[in-house]
């Protein structure tokens, strides 16, 4: 593309971007002069894109109302945002009353793009996991981190990563990537890190250089990303191991404890007169490694169900004592009538 049109492209595209450009701010960014500026609105104005001549101290130029829209221009990490939200809008049921809206809205926004970006684009969208939405403020992921993973994860190719830890630490890394998690407003890589001999858990915000390696590898049979996060999030080192057995299912457990904090397992064999009884209820074993202990009573409590403290001897006191408390108030409440 000759450069006076790339450049005439990039003037529409910072004008779509809303508000008033100064003719020395647009001369600026595209290293031009202000007469070359007022020459490419020109150009503009000849496509019937409705720009507008502002006057005054802080006058320059803008988009107007017209009756013709403007083209749609998006850059890499424009198209990269607008895609991500409507998959993940779709995978978390967010456009069930739209129908097919968020389906075909992709699909345009995919027939326009330039070959190489929409085969990136394919790839993040083929690689992503959706586990639970941001509790909190979310961290977002580079896309120049973000795309080659996803890129390496869908063609099976390992990759050299940069790599600095919660305490600080830094390394560089060959793994072999599985997927791509979005997991309670992080983003999270699960990959074989072959430097350590072992399966690892990397946040996407922590990585700071990507480089696709020669060859390829073949990603174990059936295997889960998600639950492989979600994993390696529940069974990370803190300071407190904690076991439990509740009565109760796993999905009535995991409303109160999600999969990111507890691995709950069923008993793998009940007795059949028991297993064919819909009244009785099945004890699961529930392990937590927590950083704190003060938290765990009070979510106990809500599960509703009878449970067991296996260890630690710590949380046993402090539900007792969470259990004095609850009962002082309540006498409290009823002295007061």
């Amino acid at each position: 593309m000759p450069r006076p049109i790339a450049r005439v492209l990039t003037l529409l595209e910072l004008l779509q971007s809303g508000g008033i450009r100064t003719a020395a701010e647009l001369a600026d960014r595209l290293d031009v002069d202000e007469r070359t500026v007022r020459r490419y609105v020109d150009h503009l104005l000849d496509l019937d894109v409705p720009v507008e001549s502002v006057r005054g101290r802080y006058g320059g130029f803008r988009l107007a109302t017209g009756y013709r829209m403007p083209p749609l221009m998006l850059s890499d990490d424009e198209a990269l945002a607008v895609l991500l939200g409507l998959v993940a809008a779709r995978r978390a049921g967010l456009t069930t009353a739209m129908g097919t809206a968020s389906e075909t809205a992709v699909a345009k926004i995919r027939r326009v793009l330039p070959e190489r970006l929409g085969r990136r684009l394919d790839a993040v969208s083929g690689s992503l996991s959706f586990t639970t939405p941001p509790a909190g403020e979310a961290v977002a992921a580079e896309s120049t981190v973000l795309l080659p993973i996803t890129d390496a994860v869908r063609h099976h190719r390992p990759i050299a990563i940069r790599y600095t830890a919660a305490d600080g630490r830094r390394s560089e890394r060959t793994v072999h990537p599985y997927g791509v998690v979005a997991h309670s407003g992080k983003w999270y890589l699960t990959a074989a890190d072959l430097t350590a001999e072992g399966d690892r858990t990397f946040r996407l915000d922590r990585i700071t250089d990507v480089r696709t390696l020669p060859g390829s590898f073949e990603p174990p049979a059936g295997v889960d990303p998600a639950k492989r996060v979600l994993t390696g999030l529940a069974t990370a080192p803190y300071r407190h191991e904690v076991t439990l057995r509740v009565r109760g299912t796993a999905e009535e457990i995991h409303a109160r404890l999600p999969a990111g904090i507890a691995i709950v397992e069923e008993p793998s064999s009940v007795d059949e007169a028991d297993a064919a009884d819909p009244t009785v209820e099945r004890w699961s074993r529930v392990d937590l490694r927590v950083d704190r202990l003060d938290w765990l009573p009070a979510v106990l409590a809500s599960l509703d169900r009878p449970f067991v403290i296996d260890r630690p001897d710590e949380l046993r006191e402090l539900v007792v004592e969470f259990a004095e408390r609850l009962g002082n108030l309540g006498r409290r409440g009823s002295a007061h009538l």
